[in-house]
């Protein structure tokens, strides 16, 4: 257990897609001697980083899940999550950020700040968390990492302030100059791992004393005593340090660093600023909702001997049952002793404590608050908060978007069907942006989320991990049928097989309403008695569910009876129901059927720069553009859009927009199909009724 509060750090690494995030984990991992090889994200050795444990992870180059592990580094013990980079696993870095006190916010020298960095810094910005930016890849041709700090200030609205300058860049970069000690630093040896301290290059010198004095000046602005000792010449290393730790925490500043994690250079020096200047648990405030006092805010303390409070922010189902990770926020928690979860109001033993260290785990007997570890054995969905049974409280909850993408789901045979379902139900209790529902007309399977990568992940874990085959295809758009105009029917059904037989007759019109459905009873004398009208609305209702053009439900129609006859003896329930069957039949295509469409309202935000896109990819989708508006160079663009024009949407959103832009889409009305689109349509059904052999 980590008695000393104060050398407790949680961090998240977060970046744009491609940054080097997992580069970065896997040398930290290395420096704190946790790991003992270096090995690639692609996995060109066969082994793959240590961080991306998940075969599909290795192979894609690409992080899918965020992975949890911890190292030491100068007396201080560090609990690091790698998360995703890729905006369709975005839930990932939202609930990392939730539990984590600090994070770094890896940039790309060459491309700077990225729209996925947009996106994470939202999520920092969400949960409060003071951050370190590494600009990474200074070794690449085109590197700046200048510009990187330009676009944080311009981009971000965060407030950079540059902690090192590079020592030559691309092919030549060698290593930094230190701005807070004025010396030189160069990483030498195999690995990096020689720190080779020096003076600062002569070419650099006027350049570095003129960075010392925007950095001391960034800073006096948060600290008087550093002004005070600026006024007097007497600046030390460690008024600097202080007085950057205090604005850091208090998100006035963001520190900048830089390096190149792939070629080994400055790590060590960005593990040292993660010691210095991100939080330790008791320089945070965390708060939790009081359940028994109308949800009222309540601080909670940093302080093992106070009642137990930890949320389970990620759940995953391990070899050995469901591993749930959990933060500490205030107590003590211990194997074999009682929890409670608050939502459920269940209690459940502690079985088994783990430290995580990616997908290898260490058996531990306690851990307390500020610490973050993982729990075997508790069924409980993330989200979930735990306390000793002495307290009514709940962690406030994350944000959970909502999924833009869905796909139908079908097994290929009976035993995929039962593979799928558990595939399903394990993917939907681990992932709140993946959700899975049934189409009431058709039964499919439909699954939503994210974006296409994210459902083409979970369809290849089912085919991995499940053994589960499984097809898929857009789902099925819910068309419907109506008529256009009124039209007169009269018709009669007689049957006669010997003995009674069954006679009804009736006689009435069809006509457009603005109801689905609307049954009128204008019968005058009794021609069809009572006790069989209810028979011909029941016979016409149950036409209703398969039109007879594409087999779509059928909407608006008003059926007036107002004439007919009925026989002493063959008439009866059954008669009249099919009476108004015929009827039906026999008058629809005379009523000027039309297909209708679904119309979606679609509103799409992001950079006013992609206006002109934005519009234009609505509109070759049939979009209707209802309004747009504009302000602080952010737009947004409101239209009408068939929802069959809507698949792989999210995917060209992306691409005219470089992933800034994101949308939100809900059902509006239906609306009639144009032309050309309903032939298409009636020919697709009849081929599909070809290929059935009916």
């Amino acid at each position: 257990m980590i008695s000393d509060l104060s050398r407790l750090r949680n961090i998240g690494i977060s970046a744009h897609i491609d940054s080097g995030k997992t580069t970065l984990t896997e040398r930290i991992l290395f420096y704190t001697k946790r790991i003992h090889a270096i090995h690639d994200v692609k996995g060109k050795d066969g082994v793959g980083a240590k961080m991306d444990s998940m075969d599909l992870e290795r192979e894609r180059g690409i992080t899918i899940q965020s992975a949890a592990t911890y190292c030491g580094w100068a007396n201080h013990h560090i609990n690091i999550i790698d998360t995703p980079g890729h905006v369709d696993f975005t839930i990932e870095v939202e609930r990392a950020l939730r539990v984590l006190d600090g994070a770094i916010l890896v940039l790309c020298a060459v491309a700077g700040v990225q729209s996925q960095s947009l996106t994470v810094d939202r999520q920092m910005r969400r949960y409060g968390v003071p951050r370190i930016a590494f600009v990474n890849k200074c070794d690449r041709a085109g590197a700046n990492p200048l510009r990187a700090r330009d676009q944080l200030r311009e981009k971000l609205n965060l407030n950079p302030v540059l902690l090192q300058l590079p020592i030559g860049l691309e092919d030549k970069f060698e290593g930094i100059v230190d701005l807070i000690k004025m010396k030189s630093f160069r990483f030498e040896g195999a690995n990096g791992e020689k720190i080779i301290e020096g003076d600062i290059p002569e070419t650099m010198a006027a350049e570095a004393q003129k960075a010392r004095e925007e950095l001391l000046d960034s800073l006096s602005m948060f600290s008087d005593e550093l002004t005070e000792a600026m006024l007097e010449e007497k600046v030390t290393e460690e008024l600097v340090k202080k007085a950057l730790r205090q604005a850091t925490i208090k998100l006035q500043v963001v520190p900048v660093m830089m390096g190149s994690a792939y070629k080994n250079k400055a790590v060590q020096l960005l593990l040292d600023a993660v010691t210095y200047y991100l939080p330790a648990p008791p320089d945070v405030e965390n708060q939790a909702v009081d359940l028994e006092k109308d949800e009222a805010k309540l601080t909670l303390a940093t302080d093992p001997e106070k009642p137990l409070v930890m949320l389970a922010f990620k759940l995953e189902d391990g070899r050995y049952g469901q591993l749930s990770y959990l933060r500490v926020y205030q107590g003590t928690v211990v194997k074999g002793k009682e929890i409670t979860n608050t939502r459920t109001g269940k209690r459940h033993k502690v079985g088994r404590l783990v430290r995580m260290h990616a997908d290898e785990m260490e058996d531990i007997d306690t851990a307390a608050a500020g610490d973050i570890i993982a729990m075997f054995g508790v069924d409980c969905n993330s989200g979930d908060t735990f306390t000793d049974g002495t307290l009514s409280v709940a962690m406030t909850s994350m944000h959970v978007p909502e999924a833009v993408i869905a796909l139908t789901v079908s097994p290929k045979d009976n035993k995929a069907q039962v593979n799928m379902s558990k595939a399903l139900k394990r993917f939907t209790k681990e992932d709140p942006t993946f959700r899975v529902s049934s189409d009431p007309e058709t039964g499919e399977t439909i699954i939503h989320g994210m974006g296409e990568l994210h459902l083409d992940v979970y369809i290849e874990r089912m085919k991995r991990e499940y053994a589960a085959e499984v097809t898929t295809s857009p789902p099925r758009v819910a068309y419907r049928e109506t008529i256009t105009r009124r039209v007169d029917y009269n018709y009669t059904h007689k049957k006669q097989t010997g003995g009674s037989g069954q006679y009804g007759k009736v006689a009435g019109y069809f006509e457009p309403c603005d109801l689905p459905y609307e049954f009128g009873d204008e019968i005058v004398g009794g021609s069809v008695p009572k006790e069989f009208i209810p028979s011909v609305d029941k016979g016409f209702r149950s036409m209703l569910a398969k039109g007879l053009v594409i087999q779509a439900p059928v909407v608006g129609v008003r059926a007036v009876l107002n004439d007919g006859a009925a026989h002493a003896v063959d008439s009866s329930d059954i008669a009249f129901q099919e009476a108004a069957r015929g009827a039906w039949r026999e008058s629809y295509h005379k009523a000027g059927p039309q297909i209708l469409e679904p119309l979606m309202k679609v509103a799409v935000e992001g950079p006013s720069e992609f206006q002109g896109g934005v519009v234009g990819l609505l509109m070759q989708r049939r979009g209707i553009i209802a309004g747009t508006t504009e302000s602080e160079g952010f737009c947004r663009v409101e239209a009408e859009v068939p929802l069959a024009e809507m698949f792989g949407f999210s995917t060209a959103l992306r691409s005219a927009t470089q992933g800034k832009a994101e949308f939100t889409m809900e059902f509006s009305r239906y609306a009639p199909v144009p032309g050309a689109i309903a032939e298409e349509l009636i020919k697709k059904h009849k081929d599909e009724l070809a290929k059935k052999g009916k």
